[in-house]
């Protein structure tokens, strides 16, 4: 981690949790939120953010949905825009996931359409990228990041409404981990690709997090290293205990 850029943590709940188990998790996660040393965020799914909300809102807890559409409103039955996760008390969104991009077909223009409207909503969008396993045994891993890169993120993006995050397909969870040193060397390359792309301020500046299986055993290492700015959390983030482990690792 780079001293200049704040760590973020932010949890992706995926597709899990009824309201009384969603509320007690926020609320475990909320209580610790100001005693540690970087952004910690919270993204559940959309049945859950007004409640949420009402929760945390006032909590050093930031909230986050995990899509939005690209339109403000409109005949999209099942989507929910930009200003509705604002109206919702969000500040935060996940854009490109590999769930999204694999099982609902979106491509890099999807995911840029959508990271432009969520800024334009003064929402941070957190842009994902990453390779399957097929890929990286092909050898492709840094071409397929170079083209997600270019193609996902809108070009007048700022390092304060940007957050990327780099998911191996093949380590989400699979209980497989990239080493220290392989995701490093892959977060190197994105900020490369973002100063190519958008300028050297823009990369120095702009937030890289890890997601592929980051858990309280290896987040340390994981968040010594140069290029890697904190996590995007999946199954560790549904239990506050190991949620929180990986926030406190920033510090050590």
């Amino acid at each position: 981690m780079s001293q200049s850029r704040r760590p973020v943590i932010a949890g992706n709940w995926k597709m899990n949790c009824l309201r009384a188990d969603g509320l007690a998790l926020a609320e475990a996660v909320a209580a610790q939120a100001g005693q540690v040393d970087c952004d910690l965020v919270i993204c559940p799914p959309a049945t859950l953010l007004h409640s949420v909300h009402e929760l945390v809102g006032e909590t050093a807890l930031g909230l986050g949905a995990q899509d939005c559409h690209y339109k403000d409103s409109g005949a999209f039955t099942g989507n929910i825009s930009p200003t509705m996760i604002k109206d919702a008390g969000c500040s935060y969104v996940i854009l490109g996931h590999s769930e999204r991009r694999e099982y609902h077909g979106e491509t890099d223009a999807d995911v840029q359409a959508k990271a432009k409207a969520a800024q334009q909503e003064d929402l941070v969008a957190i842009i994902c990228v990453g390779e399957t396993e097929a890929q990286r045994d092909a050898g492709d891993t840094m071409t397929v990041i170079s083209e997600q890169i270019k193609g996902s993120i809108p070009t007048d993006s700022t390092s304060e409404n940007t957050v990327i995050a780099y998911e191996p397909v093949w380590a989400i969870g699979t209980g497989r981990t990239a080493s220290p040193e392989e995701a490093q060397e892959v977060h190197q390359h994105i900020r490369k690709e973002l100063a190519s792309a958008l300028g050297e301020d823009f990369a120095a500046a702009t937030r890289i997090l890890y997601g592929g299986s980051m858990k309280p055993g290896n987040a340390s290492d994981l968040l010594a290293q140069a290029d890697i700015d904190g996590g995007l959390i999946g199954g560790a983030s549904l239990n506050s205990a190991d949620f929180l482990a990986i926030a406190n690792a920033v510090s050590k």
